[in-house]
C-alpha cells in the first residue's frame, strides 16, 4: 500500500470511527490500552522472569490482544497507592545538578498514586521554621525544573536541626500538615540527620502532646515516621551508591574546562596543574584523569609513594621526550601524602618548575563544578531515584528501617541508611588513621577498578623490547560513535604494557582484507581520548564475502587476536567469523566485541560506548526548543531521533528532556493511540505549560512517519496549538565523547585486552595460536551489575537480526515512567521495584566496571 493511499485510508477510518461513536472517550491525559504498562498473569501460567519483561521484546509471548490485561481494580488501586498519606520532600547540604529531576519526579509520582506532596524550602532550616517554607506542591508547580541545575526549592546549613529543640519544631511542623512521609535528598548528614530525626519521632510526638502543640488524635495519625533518603552529591563519596546525583554533571563541566585547557596547553608546551573537589573522597579527580589521560592523579584515598617527586617528573619528561607537547595533572581538593601533609595544586607547580623548568599554570576550578545545566545520565538518575522514593515511603511500615535509593550498575536498589552511612565514616576513619589501603576497598570495587587501570596507564612503563609477546590487531566497525578513539587508546596502550605487538586496522572489515594494517605505538595513540568520532575510519562493511582476504591478511601479519569496537555490523561481522572457521583455519584466533553504537543495539550489553553522548546532545537540543516553545506558547514540537529500530534514544531522551511521548519501534502504537496523544496535548494547553515536546524514532513505524504525526499534530491541533518539527540526524554521532562514554570506553578497553592476552596464551597450541570455541569470540558487555563476556554464538537466540535489536531491553521498563510524569493515566508497574538489601552483600557481591 502506497504511504499517501494509507493516509487516506487513516483519515476516513477516524471519520467512520467518530460517525459511528467508536471513538473512546477519555478523560484529560488518558492513555490508551496500549499506553498502558501491560501486564502478565500470576506466576503459576507465565515463567517468572517474563512476568517481569515488557510484552513487546521476546519472542514467542502472545501479542497485545491475548495479553492479561489488568481489571479497572488493580488499576484503581494502584491510583490510590498514596490516598490520605502526605509526603514532604526536601534538598539540603551542598546543591548537585539534578536534584531538580529527583524532586519533580517525587512530586509527579506522588500526586500520580493519591498523595498530598509537599516541598520544603531551604531544607532542614524551611522545616524547622515552618509557614511558607513547608508548601503543598502541584503538577504544574515542578514544569521546566528538569533542566535547571542546583535546587530550585533551596539548600541550607542548618544549626536549629542539630538541636533536639529544633527537630521538635520540625516535628510540629510536619504533624500539623499531615505529613508522615519524608525524601532527604542531600549528602551523608543530611541524611544522618533523618534518621536521627525518625528515630526519635515518637518522644517528639509524646512531648508536642505534653505541652498541648498537638492533639491525641494528630499524634495517632503521625504515630511513626518514614524515612528515605537520594544521595545528592557531586562528590560521590558515599558508600553503596555506584553515582550519586550531580557527579556525572560535575565531570562533564570538569572535562569541558579541561578539553579547552588541553588546547592553550598545547601551544604553549605548557603543563597545567588542575584542581577539583573532592575534599574526602578523589572519584572525580580519579575519573577526570581517565577521561582525559592525565599524566599524574593525586587522590586522598590512595597517596603516592615517599619518592612521587622524582617519579612524577621522570614521568612528566619521559612524556615529553615521546612527543607531547603538554602535561595535564589533576589534583583532588584532599590530597594528601602518606604521612596525612596536604598535597595542594601550588605545592606540585612550584616542584614542576623547580625540577623541570616547565612552564607550569594552576587552574582552581572551584564551584563551576556544581554549577550548569545536569547532563542526561542525572536527569534520568534523580527521576529513577524519585520514583523509587516514593514506592518505598509508601510501602514503609513502621518496622521498615530508613533507606536509601542506590544506584548499582543500571538498578536501582534499597539500601540502609545507617548501613551506607556507616561504611562512609569508615573511609575517612581509615585515611585518618592511614589504613589507605582498607580506604580503597571500603570505595568498593569499581573505584578499586579505576584505580588500578590508571596506575596501568600512568605509571607502568612500556616495554623496550619491540619484539612483542603476542600480536593483536584492533579496528573499528559500523557507523562512527563518541568514544571509539578512548576505547582504541586504551587497547593499545594496555596490549603494549603488556608486551604485545599491537596493530591498528583502518576501515573495518574491508580495511582489514585489503591490508590498511600498521603498528601502533605508544605515542601513536596520544591525545585520543578526548576527540570523537573514529580516527581508525570505519565502515559498515561486513566479513563474509572477504574471509579469503580477511585470511591472507591474518597470515601475512601474523594476527593472533583481535579487538574488534563498534555496533550491530561488529556483532554480525563477529558471527560470520565464527562461521567462517570451518572454512579458514586462520580465523581461528581468539576475537571479543566492544560495543560502541549511538543506537545501543547490541545483543549482550545493556550499554554501549557513545550512547550517552547522543543521548546528552539531544538533551541539549530539547532543551533549547523547549525554551523556544515556552516563550512563543502553544507550540508543540516532533523531534525525530536516530537508533534504527532501537527505541532507546528516543525513550531515555524522552524521561530525560520531559517528553509528552515517545513512539519507538518495540511498544507498537495505534491510530487511536496518536488521537490520544493529541488529545492529550489539548488539554494541556489548558493549563499553565503551553507546550509540548513528542519525540519519534526514526523506524517506528513505516507508516506513521515524523512528516506523517507532523501533519496530524498540525490538524488536530488547528486552533489551539502550532506544530512545528525537527530531524536531528547525524548531529547525534558527533561531538566530543562524555566523561561517561570516554571512562565506559577506556575500561572496557582495558579489560577486552586483558582478556585478549589471557586467551592466547589459553589457545596455543604446536607452536600456533588455534582457538575454535565458542568463548574464544565474546562480546564485552554491561549486564545489570557486571561487565560480562559473552560468546556471540549463545546472543544469537537473544537477537532480532530482522530489526537489528536484542529481544530483551531492560530500559522498556523505564517507558511506564515516562508516561506518568508526562500526565497519562497508566499503571505503576511494582514487579522490579527495589527491595531492601545490605551493603555488605552488596558490595561482596560487585563486580568491578
Amino acid at each position: 500500500m502506497h504511504k499517501e493511499e494509507f493516509h487516506l485510508k487513516f483519515f476516513m477510518c477516524v471519520i467512520e470511527s467518530r460517525q459511528l461513536g467508536r471513538t473512546p472517550q477519555r478523560t484529560a491525559g488518558e492513555a490508551s490500552t496500549s499506553d498502558l504498562l501491560i501486564r502478565k498473569p500470576p506466576p503459576e501460567t507465565y515463567d517468572l522472569k517474563e512476568t517481569m519483561d515488557d510484552p513487546h521484546t521476546m519472542e514467542g509471548i502472545p501479542v497485545l490482544e491475548n495479553e492479561w490485561i489488568m481489571t479497572h481494580e488493580e488499576h484503581h488501586a494502584a491510583k490510590t497507592l498514596g490516598v490520605g498519606k502526605a509526603i514532604a520532600v526536601l534538598t539540603s547540604g551542598g546543591d548537585a545538578q539534578g536534584m531538580n529531576a529527583a524532586v519533580r519526579a517525587v512530586v509527579r509520582v506522588g500526586i500520580f498514586t493519591g498523595a498530598r506532596v509537599f516541598f520544603v524550602h531551604e531544607g532542614y532550616q524551611g522545616l524547622v521554621d515552618g509557614g511558607d517554607h513547608i508548601r503543598e506542591a502541584t503538577w504544574e508547580s515542578v514544569s521546566m525544573m528538569l533542566q535547571l541545575g542546583g535546587t530550585v526549592i533551596g539548600s541550607a546549613r542548618c544549626k536549629d536541626f542539630r538541636e533536639r529543640e529544633g527537630r521538635l519544631r520540625a516535628a510540629h511542623n510536619l504533624v500539623k500538615r499531615g505529613i508522615t512521609n519524608l525524601c532527604v535528598i542531600g549528602g551523608d548528614g543530611s541524611l544522618t540527620g533523618a534518621d536521627t530525626f525518625r528515630s526519635e519521632w515518637s518522644g517528639l510526638l509524646s512531648d508536642l502532646q505534653k505541652e498541648g502543640k498537638i492533639t491525641p488524635e494528630e499524634a495517632r495519625k503521625s504515630s511513626y515516621l518514614n524515612i528515605v533518603g537520594l544521595v545528592g552529591s557531586i562528590d560521590n563519596d558515599f558508600c553503596g551508591t555506584d553515582m550519586t546525583i550531580g557527579t556525572d554533571s560535575a565531570l562533564h563541566r570538569i572535562i569541558e574546562i579541561v578539553d579547552a585547557i588541553t588546547t592553550t596547553a598545547q601551544s604553549h608546551q605548557r603543563t597545567f596543574v588542575l584542581e577539583v573537589m573532592g575534599r574526602h573522597c578523589g572519584y572525580l579527580a580519579l575519573v577526570t584523569s581517565l577521561s582525559c589521560g592525565a599524566d599524574w592523579v593525586f587522590i586522598p584515598e590512595c597517596p603516592p609513594d615517599d619518592d612521587w617527586e622524582e617519579h612524577l617528573c621522570r614521568r612528566l619528561s619521559e612524556t615529553r621526550t615521546r612527543g607531547s607537547r603538554l602535561n595535564i595533572i589533576i589534583v583532588a581538593e584532599g590530597a594528601i601524602d602518606k604521612n596525612g601533609k596536604p598535597i595542594t595544586s601550588e605545592d606540585v607547580k612550584n616542584l614542576v618548575v623547580k625540577r623541570l623548568g616547565y612552564d607550569t599554570r594552576v587552574t582552581v576550578l572551584g564551584h563551576v563544578q556544581r554549577g550548569g545545566t545536569p547532563s542526561a545520565f542525572d536527569r534520568i538518575l534523580g527521576s529513577r531515584m524519585g520514583v523509587e522514593a516514593v514506592m518505598a515511603l509508601l510501602e514503609g511500615t513502621p518496622d521498615t528501617p530508613a533507606c536509601v535509593v542506590s544506584l548499582s550498575g543500571n538498578q536501582a536498589v534499597r539500601l540502609p541508611l545507617m548501613e551506607c552511612v556507616q561504611v562512609t565514616k569508615d573511609v575517612t576513619k581509615a585515611m585518618n588513621e592511614k589504613k589507605f589501603d582498607e580506604a580503597l576497598k571500603l570505595r568498593g570495587r569499581s573505584f578499586m577498578n579505576n584505580w588500578e587501570v590508571y596506575k596501568l596507564l600512568a605509571h607502568v612503563r612500556p616495554p623496550v623490547s619491540k619484539a612483542g609477546l603476542h600480536t593483536v590487531a584492533v579496528m573499528n566497525v559500523g557507523a562512527p560513535a563518541a568514544g571509539m578513539n578512548a576505547a582504541v587508546r586504551s587497547t593499545v596502550r594496555i596490549g603494549l604494557i603488556q608486551g604485545n605487538r599491537v596493530l591498528v586496522v583502518h576501515d573495518g572489515f574491508e580495511g582489514l582484507a585489503k591490508g590498511q594494517i600498521e603498528e601502533a605505538g605508544w605515542s601513536y595513540v596520544g591525545g585520543w581520548t578526548g576527540q570523537g568520532g573514529s580516527k581508525l575510519g570505519t565502515k559498515r562493511t561486513l566479513p563474509k564475502k572477504n574471509l579469503e582476504q580477511i585470511s591472507a591478511s591474518i597470515t601475512k601479519f601474523n594476527i593472533q587476536g583481535l579487538v574488534i569496537i563498534g555496533g550491530f555490523e561488529a556483532y554480525t561481522g563477529g558471527l560470520e567469523l565464527m562461521e567462517g572457521r570451518k572454512q579458514y583455519d586462520e580465523l581461528c584466533i581468539p576475537f571479543v566485541i566492544i560495543p560502541a553504537t549511538v543506537s545501543n543495539n547490541v545483543p549482550g550489553s545493556d550499554f554501549s560506548v557513545g550512547a550517552d553522548t547522543a543521548l546528552n546532545t539531544i538533551c541539549t537540543t530539547c532543551d533549547r526548543i523547549k525554551q523556544s516553545a515556552a516563550g512563543t506558547k502553544r507550540r508543540v514540537f516532533i523531534i525525530e531521533t536516530m537508533g534504527g529500530y532501537c527505541g532507546y534514544l528516543a525513550t531515555m531522551a524522552g524521561l530525560a528532556a520531559g517528553a509528552d511521548a515517545a513512539y519507538i519501534f518495540e511498544e507498537p502504537f495505534t491510530i487511536r493511540d496518536l488521537q490520544a496523544n493529541v488529545e492529550h496535548l489539548v488539554q494541556k494547553m489548558k493549563t499553565t505549560v503551553k507546550r509540548g515536546l513528542v519525540l519519534r524514532n526514526e523506524k517506528c513505524n513505516e507508516n506513521y512517519t515524523t512528516d506523517f504525526i507532523f501533519n496530524l499534530y498540525s490538524e488536530e491541533g488547528k486552533g489551539i496549538f502550532d506544530s512545528r518539527k525537527n530531524v536531528l540526524g547525524h548531529m547525534q554521532q558527533g561531538g566530543s565523547p562524555t566523561p561517561f562514554d570516554r571512562n565506559f570506553a577506556t575500561k572496557m578497553g582495558a579489560k577486552a585486552m586483558n582478556w585478549m592476552t589471557g586467551k592466547i596464551k589459553e589457545s596455543y597450541r604446536n607452536g600456533r595460536i588455534f582457538a575454535n570455541t565458542p568463548d574464544s569470540g565474546c562480546v564485552l558487555g554491561m549486564r545489570k551489575r557486571a561487565l560480562v563476556f559473552q560468546p556471540v554464538t549463545e546472543l544469537k537466540d537473544q537477537t532480532d537480526f530482522e530489526h537489528r535489536i536484542p529481544k530483551e531491553q531492560w530500559w522498556l521498563k523505564l517507558r511506564p515512567i515516562l508516561k506518568i510524569l508526562a500526565k497519562y493515566e497508566i499503571d505503576l508497574d511494582t514487579s522490579e521495584h527495589a527491595h531492601l538489601e545490605h551493603i555488605s552483600r552488596k558490595r561482596s557481591g560487585e563486580v568491578p566496571v
